[in-house]
């Protein structure tokens, strides 16, 4: 075996920079979306172990929707690009291009077994630039062929060590080839086919076996002419090891998988639900056909499912002739190499198990796969084309007078394949640009139309997505995913009625239920989001609850374990207020699907609903330790805590909100509810800073500005609440607490009674009937002195809530006022003789938190109404606080106690509503 240069590997490195290096460019597409975009096995958070369970898309092996594509090792590497780039698709790009290099150095160390030197060279050249490789180098999925080419061409190396002297065994290269095929296996599943080309060379090129030679050990076996000769039974022992190395690598496969294949409708590949012999037919049509795209890639396309390639429906078929022209052309290859010895025979038989063995499993031929052509899996079987070519080639230039013809032909081909490729690369720019040259292609494919149709859904362009959407129910008006695209679209467009026809419509193309057969093995379960779709769409409609019910129920008797109708069941529940119905949905859920965080977040939403907080925190918590980084646990776990009142949970709290603004940090409810934390923890410098940084984050942030107004007035900071205050009715004018707050603060501190006046004015306009405003407005007329407009006041206001004492008493106060100015006393003696008027007083001393105001909420909020009447204050009026002083000084030291104590009573019992009470 000849030693490959380094000249070699620089001119190969550089062809395929070359031609590859504008696909560094080009972002995640197609398949990419659901590898790498979807694929939770990728983010470090996740166990490295799920690698093991999961399938290539991420999907657990043990569900049913899995493709059983059991690639780890290939998934591996791709977390390692997110460890390093998360989602940069420029390295994800790159590494592939890397491997793409490493194959063809590998592959010219193979052709050297072979060729010459110069037509290897040649080989691994044509092998570099071919177009038929963009799908694979280009289409970052098309890793799991890269990486086990790699080790599919590095174990047939090793085996071709495992001859020695005198024909011996030597069993090191013979184990390393087999570990060597079982991890090509891990990274993608033909990797084990290299066995097979391992047979073909020890028997016909190590052995130097003719057709002629076999024929005779045959007729020497059966005719029991003796022992066989030693060499013989040497190489029988190394196939028989290889046979049983094979033989267990497929029972561990098939036990990966659960002894199931995976499920493929129609759609993916027509011809494998067709009835004999359109199913024969057309699989065998597809061999040609594949061999075509090697021998002339100027039409590729990324998919070549549903009507791409029409069914070959006769014998008559003009198609057939196709069929029948390969096979006899592979039937001539096959009996040249066997039936003449040489070196020429044995490139060709190895040329030809290159291509033939590594394509067994995507042929169709003997099990069914989701595609009918892909351009990826001919990635391998190229080799075997690019060794014949070259071979070809060099039987060209021994004839002198084709010699400099075969050159340029090369030359040429060389160039062209090289222009196609970069070409072809652009074409994998966006999602967009890869599926209209698909449609440039093929126009029957009702799935190139619905993938444009996303494309530019994914844009927002949702007015010329319907029309490919609706092009691909024209091309394939039974396609129900393109139906369901429809309605999806048409519920962008805010159409709901088109939408809901659009769904009726894919569900009766639905497949019947038949008694006793699995319903699952003649649908792709994402054909049932139908029922889920449709349910979504027409339960906005609260008189059509029931009716959406009945749908989640429908898609969960066809599938019982249709995990998202679950999910989607219950939250309808909780919306038709049945909660315990919802625990039961989500619990259900949870028994097929334990590690999901969503399901464990839901369900804590339900233990809320059920007044349960402490099982709701159980199963926050459950979330996070599925998934560490779930925000939605973060943030609401942490509120849970706040909201509970207890000490001892506020660090814990406060760490979660913390993680979440570093994940969120555009997101102002975290900062928020950081400074409610430190003000519950009496923190008012560092509650005034996050408060701050929330309002930074979001101007106009209601609650935030509202409890920075608070926070300043309860620290004694009235006139910094006065600018905040303006500001939030800057942006909130109808904020009834924030005016409350402004008037007595102008009314206390800024003795501004006008513009208190305004304040309490404009609640009133707002709602008529708020007895706060009424109230303190009443308190102002009295401040201004006037009375008998204090007084009517008063009255109306006790019309609309006469169980309020202290409206009752601040009335008396008025009448007594009034009743003492007609005995002719001074205003100041009179006030001596009387309690003084309450102090401006609203809601505006409890916190505004984040959720809505319910029921015990208001509760709350009429308890303190009532407490309200034990917090006195003194008037703005000096002669009322002269009054006050009089009054004071005339109690008694028992007097006295017994009023703090009460004042004391009322701030406890103030601050006891402040922790229950929200607003928002």
């Amino acid at each position: 075996m000849a030693e490959v240069r380094w000249k070699e590997i620089v001119l190969l490195t550089g062809v395929v920079a070359v031609c590859y290096w504008n696909s560094t460019s080009c972002g995640f597409v197609f398949d990419d979306v659901s590898a790498i975009l979807d694929n939770k096995d990728l983010h470090p958070s996740t166990p490295l172990k799920n690698l093991f369970r999961n399938d290539f898309w991420g999907t657990p092996m043990t569900e049913e929707r899995s493709h059983k594509s059991y690639r780890p090792l290939t998934v591996l590497t791709f977390r390692l690009n997110y460890l390093f780039s998360e989602l940069n698709s420029a390295f994800y790009h790159l590494l592939n291009l890397v491997l793409h290099a490493v194959v063809c150095v590998i592959y010219l160390k193979v052709c050297q077994l072979f060729l010459d030197r110069k037509s290897s060279l040649i080989a691994s050249l044509l092998f570099a630039v071919h177009p038929i490789h963009t799908e694979a180098v280009t289409g970052v999925v098309g890793r799991a062929e890269l990486l086990s080419s790699i080790f599919f061409l590095a174990a047939f190396l090793s085996y071709t060590k495992s001859k020695g002297p005198n024909n011996s065994i030597v069993w090191a290269p013979i184990v390393v080839t087999v570990i060597l095929v079982a991890v090509a296996t891990l990274c993608k599943e033909q990797g084990i086919t290299v066995i097979g080309i391992c047979f073909v060379y020890e028997i016909f090129v190590a052995q130097g076996f003719t057709l002629h030679v076999l024929g005779e050990i045959v007729v020497h076996v059966v005719q029991g002419k003796g022992i066989l000769p030693p060499w013989v039974l040497q190489m029988l022992i190394k196939l028989i090891f290889l046979m049983l190395s094979t033989l267990l690598l497929v029972i561990v496969r098939v036990q990966v998988i659960q002894s199931q294949l995976p499920v493929f409708t129609r759609f993916d590949n027509p011809a494998a639900v067709s009835l004999s012999p359109v199913r024969q037919l057309t699989f065998n049509y597809l061999l040609p056909l594949n061999g075509w795209l090697l021998l002339n890639p100027s039409e590729l396309c990324c998919d070549w499912t549903m009507g791409t390639i029409p069914l070959v429906e006769s014998v008559l078929d003009i198609r057939n002739l196709a069929t029948v022209t390969f096979y006899c052309l592979i039937a001539l290859l096959i009996y040249y190499s066997l039936r003449y010895p040489g070196e020429s025979s044995q490139v060709v038989i190895m040329a030809l198990s290159f291509m033939v063995l590594p394509f067994i499993p995507a042929s169709n031929l003997f099990f069914p796969v989701g595609f009918v052509v892909a351009e990826r899996v001919l990635y391998v079987p190229s080799m075997g084309f690019c060794l014949l070519v070259a071979h070809g080639w060099r039987k060209i230039t021994e004839t002198r007078n084709l010699k400099k013809l075969s050159w340029i032909g090369l030359t040429i081909l060389l160039v062209a394949h090289t222009s196609k490729t970069i070409y072809r690369n652009w074409d994998w720019e966006s999602e967009y640009t890869l599926f209209m040259s698909g449609l440039k292609v093929n126009k029957n494919n009702a799935k190139l139309w619905n993938n444009v149709g996303h494309a530019l859904e994914n844009e927002h362009n949702y007015g010329k997505a319907l029309k490919y959407f609706i092009q691909a129910t024209r091309v394939q008006p039974d396609d129900i995913g393109a139906h369901m695209n429809v309605g999806r679209t048409y519920k962008n467009l805010n159409k709901t009625k088109e939408a809901e026809d659009a769904y009726m419509l894919a569900k009766s193309l639905m497949p019947q239920v038949i008694p006793g057969k699995k319903y699952a093995a003649r649908v792709a379960p994402n054909h049932l989001n139908v029922y889920i779709n449709l349910a979504n769409l027409i339960r906005g409609n609260e008189s059509r609850l029931e009716e959406a019910d009945q749908l989640y129920r429908q898609a969960i008797s066809m599938r019982p374990d249709f995990k998202q109708a679950y999910i989607n069941r219950g939250e309808l529940l909780l919306k038709m207020d049945r909660p315990l119905e919802a625990r039961d949905a989500y619990i259900r859920a949870l028994e097929l699907d334990k590690t999901n965080a969503d399901l464990w977040y839901n369900l804590a939403i339900v233990y809320i609903e059920l007044k349960d907080p402490s099982e709701a925190l159980k199963h926050f918590n459950q979330a996070l330790e599925i998934s560490s980084s779930h925000k939605l646990a973060l943030f609401n776990s942490g509120l849970l805590m706040q909201e509970s009142g207890e000490a001892s949970l506020r660090p814990e709290a406060k760490k979660r909100f913390l993680t979440y603004v570093e994940m969120e940090p555009g997101d102002a409810n975290g900062y928020f509810n950081l400074g409610m934390l430190a003000m519950d923890n009496k923190e008012n410098v560092e509650a005034e800073s996050w408060i701050k940084k929330s309002i930074q984050v979001q101007p106009g942030f209601r609650s935030a500005l509202f409890n920075l107004a608070l926070l300043y007035s309860q620290t004694g900071m009235e006139l910094e609440a006065l600018p905040v205050l303006t500001d939030l009715l800057h942006h909130h004018p109808d904020h009834i607490k924030g005016l409350i707050l402004k008037g007595d603060i102008l009314m206390n501190k800024k003795k501004d009674i006008k513009g208190a006046k305004r304040c309490f004015e404009r609640i009133l306009e707002i709602d008529p009937s708020n007895i706060q405003g009424k109230h303190n407005l009443c308190v102002v007329y009295f401040e201004e002195r006037d009375l008998a407009r204090a007084e009517a006041c008063l009255s109306e206001t006790l019309a609309l809530a006469p169980e309020e004492e202290y409206i009752h008493r601040h009335l008396s106060i008025v009448r007594s006022k009034i009743a003492s100015q007609g005995n002719g006393g001074q205003l100041e003696h009179s006030a001596a003789a009387v309690s003084p008027m309450n102090r401006v007083e609203d809601k505006a001393s409890v916190k505004e938190n984040l959720k809505g105001q319910g029921s015990e909420q208001r509760k709350a909020s009429e308890t303190l109404d009532a407490a309200e009447s034990y917090v006195e204050f003194s008037s703005n009026s000096k002669q009322s606080q002269n009054g006050l002083n009089k009054r004071t000084k005339k109690k008694s030291n028992k007097e006295i106690k017994e009023i703090e104590k009460k004042r004391a009573a009322a701030l406890k019992r103030l601050e006891e509503i402040e922790r229950i009470l929200n607003v928002e």
